[in-house]
């Protein structure tokens, strides 16, 4: 009996294979991730892609809010080059980030180590080593403006008790931006404190017992096996704090008012003047502009980086 043999035609494009059951479940399981993701997705995408986009495009207008907006163009953004007072608050915010960052990343490691150490009641400390972060900025920041009053503050009777008077802090031109740094430090290092101390409580004792048996010093073990396994939970604290540090508003509008003079204005604080006090909002989103993009290069910097200084243990 013969057996037909169907072959296709020469120049046929081959017949698609029929779905496996591993496709068919890695396409349920891409669906199920989605349906996941879509509770944050849409937020995400209506309150901070939205704003965005909506921003670039007010960017090229000029629109006070009252009258209808007219296109300019490039034009707001040409303004930014002669303005002192945005590279003022650029550099300012700068500043601020880079001297507050490290200094939060130091504090933050410090106390993770130390409750990382077996203390009793650690539950008890970690709540209230947590509770600064935890507060709203603008109650923090009152609480400070009365630890910075310069006659009967507790920050200058403190100093003037070892002989030392005490500035104006939150009016002086050398010591207002300082001020905040110390604040935001103490608001902020709760959150990295957190993060650090769940590093430390997963990486594995028997490496620590091996870098002992090997005669390495406590310092040693920090160095070689402490850093390199906390360091994806430094990269993920680096990057959040960065990122906020360059949006940080609520302080210096709280405690100083930009001032003294433009000394401790930042960029947002520029921004919310120049948008909703002088009414120009096409310029005030040509700065969120540029401070996006500003954001973004720093954190793509960061990501770069990642791969020479970050260890992930597989």
């Amino acid at each position: 009996m013969a057996v037909e043999v169907h072959t296709a035609a020469p120049g046929a494009p081959p017949r698609p294979r029929p779905p496996t059951a591993r496709s068919r479940w890695r396409r349920s399981e891409t669906l199920a991730a989605w349906l996941f993701l879509l509770p944050s997705l849409v937020p995400f995408l209506i309150f901070t892609a939205g704003p965005v986009v909506a921003a670039g495009v007010i960017s090229l207008l000029d629109w006070n809010l009252f009258s209808p907006p007219s296109f300019v163009g490039l034009h707001n953004f040409a303004r930014l080059g002669p303005d002192p007072t945005f590279w003022s608050a650029l550099v300012n915010t700068v500043y601020f980030t880079f001297v507050t960052v490290p200094l939060t990343l130091l504090v933050s490691l410090a106390l993770a180590l130390l409750l990382n150490q077996g203390l009793k009641r650690i539950a008890v400390f970690r709540s209230l080593l947590l509770l600064p972060y935890a507060t709203i900025s603008v109650a923090v920041a009152f609480v400070w403006i009365w630890l910075y009053i310069p006659h009967g503050g507790l920050i200058n009777s403190l100093l003037g008790a070892f002989g030392i008077d005490g500035p104006a802090w939150l009016v002086s031109d050398t010591w207002a931006m300082p001020a905040l740094v110390a604040m935001s430090v103490w608001k902020s290092f709760g959150f990295g404190m957190v993060i650090f101390l769940a590093g430390l409580q997963a990486i594995p004792q028997q490496l620590y017992e091996a870098a002992r048996v090997d005669g390495a010093s406590p310092w040693r073990s920090f160095r070689g096996v402490t850093l390199p396994l906390l360091s994806p939970a430094m990269f993920f604290v680096v990057v959040t704090s960065v990122i906020s540090s360059f949006q940080v508003f609520d302080q210096a509008l709280v405690m100083t008012n930009g001032g003294p003079g433009v000394h401790t204005t930042t960029l947002v604080m520029y921004i919310y003047q120049t948008g909703f006090l002088n009414y120009e909002q096409g310029y005030a989103a040509a700065q969120s502009i540029v401070l996006f993009a500003f954001i973004a290069v720093i954190t793509g910097m960061q990501f770069l980086l990642q791969r020479r200084l970050v260890h992930y243990d597989n």
